[in-house]
């Protein structure tokens, strides 16, 4: 955070006080397109990107790009120029829209944040960092495959399973319960701050575990 003069207030996305470089900055959400996967474990990712698309009206409205694999949005935040983007792909081949949207844009690996869902992590907590392994996440293996380990990710923690026998993926695959749908907005106000602060610190990403239930 000594980037910032004062942190942004996510109900007034656009008035934040901004410090960087003039460049692109890349913002991948993880998920699987299709309306048997709204509002699942595995497309939190997805839902992140979108509320902060919804909050911040400079990147307009959601596009589908063929050619790069992805519905995409895109503006100015602050002196940055953002890509959003949910791959079109399916999860498993999540790396080949970020690899052709990176290519196309021209934005280097270390200018790339990535939010997805990790079970490893306990619902209530959104760790972040950059680098590191897939740690059984096949979108975040697709994209190490196509572009390296050297990105930003935002982790968004869905665990711990819950019967403990239950298949990892019927988990991931399954939605969240009651009680964990009753914070669904306090878990997108904190995504959408924690992406409000990348774009205006100029891509810089703190290490830390934020925690959204109060």
């Amino acid at each position: 955070m000594g980037l910032f003069q004062r942190r942004p207030q996510v109900s007034d996305p656009v008035n934040y006080v901004t410090v960087g470089q003039n460049k692109t900055l890349l913002i991948v959400g993880l998920g699987n397109i299709g309306k048997p996967y709204d509002g699942t474990r595995h497309n939190i990712g997805f839902a992140a990107v979108e509320k902060f698309v919804e909050k911040n009206s400079d990147l307009g409205s959601w596009t589908i790009k063929k050619d790069l694999k992805c519905q995409l949005a895109s503006g100015r935040i602050g002196e940055c120029q953002a890509v959003v983007i949910k791959p079109t792909t399916m999860m498993n081949l999540s790396g080949e829209a970020v690899q052709a949207t990176a290519n196309f844009y021209k934005v280097p690996s270390n200018q790339v944040l990535v939010v997805h869902d990790e079970l490893d992590i306990d619902f209530g907590k959104i760790r972040m960092g950059s680098g590191g392994s897939a740690a059984g996440h096949n979108g975040i293996k697709s994209i190490i495959e196509q572009i390296g380990e050297n990105f930003g990710r935002v982790r968004i923690g869905i665990g711990p399973k819950s019967p403990a026998q239950i298949d990892s993926t019927d988990f991931v695959l399954a939605k969240f319960s009651a009680k964990e749908q009753d914070q669904m907005p306090n878990l997108l106000r904190e995504t959408t701050a924690i992406l409000s602060e990348y774009t205006y610190g100029a891509s810089q990403l703190t290490p830390e575990t934020r925690s959204f239930i109060i």
